[in-house]
C-alpha cells in the first residue's frame, strides 16, 4: 500500500484505530530497520520476479535511519514523543517515480481490509499446511505475542465474525491488481465452499 501511495503514518494510524497496540512501521522502528533489510538481502536470490520489494525501507537503511536505535527511522525519536519525518514523503515520491507508480489515496477502511485479508489468508495457509494445529492456536499467538486487539478475539475469530465469504471476496477483488500476491489459501476456499468457519476446525482437536 505504501508503494502504491499510502503514507506509513496513515497505515499506522488506521491499524491503531482498529485496535493494534502499534502500527507496522512503528514496530519496524522498534525492531530496527536493519533486521528487515538483512532478511531481504538474504532472500533476494530466491525472490520471485513479481514480488514487490519495499524499496523505501532499503533507502532508509542506506541512510543509516534504523529506527529507535539511531533516533530516526520512519519516525524521528526525541522528547516528548516520536514525530513524523518530513523527509519521508519526498523519499517515497522518488521511489514511486523510479518504479513508474502513480500514487493513489487509501481510506482507513481499505488499509484495514487489505491488512486483515493478508493476515487471515496467510494464517489459513499456516493452518492448512499443519504449521499450526488449529485456528485457535494462531489467535492465541497473535493475541499474546503480536499486539492483536484482544476484544476482536484474534484474526481467525475476527474472520469468522466478518464471514469468510467476505474475506475471500476481498482477496479476489485485490487480485485484479496483483494476482501474484493475492492468491487465496486452499483452506479458505474449502471452508467457504463447505459453509464452515475456522471455529469448526477447533472442535474436537486436542493440542
Amino acid at each position: 500500500m505504501v508503494l502504491d501511495g499510502a503514507s506509513p503514518y496513515h497505515v499506522d494510524r488506521a491499524l491503531v484505530d482498529f485496535g493494534f497496540a502499534m502500527g507496522p512501521y512503528a514496530v519496524s522502528d522498534l525492531a530496527g530497520l536493519d533486521i528487515g533489510y538483512m532478511t531481504r538481502q538474504r532472500k533476494a536470490a530466491d525472490r520471485h520476479p513479481r514480488d514487490r520489494v519495499p524499496v523505501f525501507a532499503d533507502r532508509l537503511y542506506e541512510q543509516g535511519h534504523l529506527g529507535r536505535k539511531t533516533g530516526r527511522g520512519y519516525y524521528i525519536y526525541g522528547d516528548p514523543a516520536p514525530q513524523e519525518d518530513p523527509e519521508l514523503g519526498p523519499l517515497l515520491d522518488r521511489v514511486r517515480a523510479d518504479l513508474g507508480i502513480t500514487p493513489r489515496r487509501f481510506t482507513d477502511d481499505e488499509i484495514v481490509a487489505r491488512t486483515m485479508a493478508a493476515m487471515v489468508n496467510e494464517a489459513a495457509r499456516v493452518v492448512g499446511d499443519g504449521t499450526a494445529l488449529r485456528p485457535l492456536d494462531v489467535d492465541v499467538v497473535m493475541l499474546n505475542g503480536y499486539g492483536f486487539p484482544r476484544w476482536r478475539g484474534g484474526p481467525m475469530h475476527w474472520a469468522d465474525r466478518q464471514g469468510l465469504q467476505a474475506i475471500l471476496d476481498d482477496i479476489r477483488r485485490f487480485a485484479a491488481e496483483d494476482d501474484h500476491f493475492w492468491q487465496p489459501a486452499d483452506l479458505l476456499r474449502d471452508l467457504v465452499a463447505s459453509g464452515r468457519g475456522f471455529a469448526d476446525l477447533n472442535e474436537g482437536t486436542k493440542p
